[in-house]
């Protein structure tokens, strides 16, 4: 990855051989590929075990000086199975990553959630999301939309996949409420459910806690640290949204967008989908106090929100009430809807993944020397 304006145009790459066909595989690439490049490796391990025993680890490649004052960091898989394409990105990146400049550093973490890259799931192992596990001081986990309780047994049946008339139901609800509050109501994070979807957890997750205290060893000296957090799913199919959390940057709006040269959705004025509770990027700020942090979550689409919802309804009816089973159809689909294995959408997915992370390395590394 070399720092550039954003929309260059990627090499004649293959893109789509940087996708790995399991946690492992892709684990395994991430590592040998950080060495290559003559990144330093840290390894953050959970207690959970893959589905062959193997051990999970977040792991962490760092390329430049260890006291950078200016940071990039590129996160991947903070919802498990949407953790392929980010890991694509990453090992794109490594391929061809000279050294930052003086005072820099690019810090690339695979696998935020590596039980649930290695299991098919969107969740940890203990079921919460953890994009809507990072409350904030004097939040706390409880509670959930009244929306949601309404909705409970629509959208988690205590019973194995299989065919219940929920697209029919779904479509029924959407008529007599309309779009916006349902779908707010259900994606917004909950913490009364703990077998539901965009379960929230009770506390901080252990994955969480180990990134976090990690970011506060390493990283508390730098003055600027730009985040990139890259996701699969919302939005029109291989096109991105690149969505910043409320409250969180320290660039202004606009700089920010001229600077990544993309438009940004502010969820703060009503131009996002839904809005969370419990993202990553103000736990970022809470982390590192001193740091100024701008913080970008970028979205690549895979297929109409409705069918990914249905794809995560019947992998979580799947891991509760059937066989746990990295190769059960609910699984495969899941995967099927966050990582689409269409080689267009593969080659999109990275060339989008790999311009933002250009456009924010000619921003830090370059413009602001």
């Amino acid at each position: 990855m070399r720092p550039g304006a954003r929309g260059r145009e990627t090499s004649n790459l293959h893109l789509e051989a940087f996708f790995s066909p399991d946690y492992l595989a892709s684990r395994n690439r991430f590592r040998d590929a950080a060495r290559a490049a003559g990144a330093s490796l840290d390894a953050l391990a959970i207690e959970a075990r893959g589905p062959r025993g193997e051990p999970l680890t977040i792991d962490i490649a760092r390329l430049g000086e260890r006291a950078a004052r200016r940071v990039l960091l590129h996160t991947s898989g903070l919802h498990g199975v949407e953790a392929f394409a980010g890991a694509a990105t990453q090992l794109a990146a490594l391929e061809a990553a000279p050294a930052p400049p003086a005072g820099c550093a690019l810090v690339l973490v695979h696998a935020l959630n590596p039980y649930g890259m290695a299991w098919l799931r969107r969740v940890n192992e203990n079921n919460v999301d953890l994009n809507r596990n990072f409350l904030r001081h004097g939040e706390r986990w409880e509670g959930a939309p009244a929306f949601y309780a309404r909705l409970d047994r629509l959208l988690n049946p205590a019973s194995a996949p299989g065919p219940d008339g929920f697209r029919v139901r779904l479509a029924l609800l959407a008529l007599r409420y309309g779009i916006r509050a349902p779908r707010q109501a259900i994606a917004e994070g909950q913490y009364a459910f703990p077998r539901g979807l965009f379960y929230g957890g009770k506390a901080l997750e252990a994955g969480p806690r180990l990134y976090l205290d990690w970011l506060r060893r390493e990283i508390a000296q730098a003055e600027h640290l730009v985040a990139l957090d890259m996701h699969t799913g919302l939005g029109r199919r291989g096109e991105e949204t690149l969505i910043p959390e409320p409250g969180v940057n320290a660039t202004p709006m606009a700089r920010l967008a001229r600077a990544l040269g993309s438009r940004l959705v502010d969820p703060g004025a009503g131009q996002a989908a839904y809005r969370i509770r419990g993202g990553m990027g103000a736990a970022l700020s809470q982390a590192l106090p001193g740091v100024r942090v701008d913080f970008v979550l970028q979205e690549i689409g895979t297929r109409p929100a409705f069918a990914v919802l249905h794809a995560l309804r019947e992998e979580n009816r799947c891991h509760h009430f059937a066989v746990v089973d990295v190769a059960h159809p609910a699984k495969r689909a899941l995967l099927e809807a966050l990582c689409p294995a269409a080689t267009e959408w593969r080659r999109r997915a990275v060339e989008r993944g790999l311009s933002l992370l250009r456009a924010a390395a000619g921003w830090m590394f370059c413009e602001q020397k």
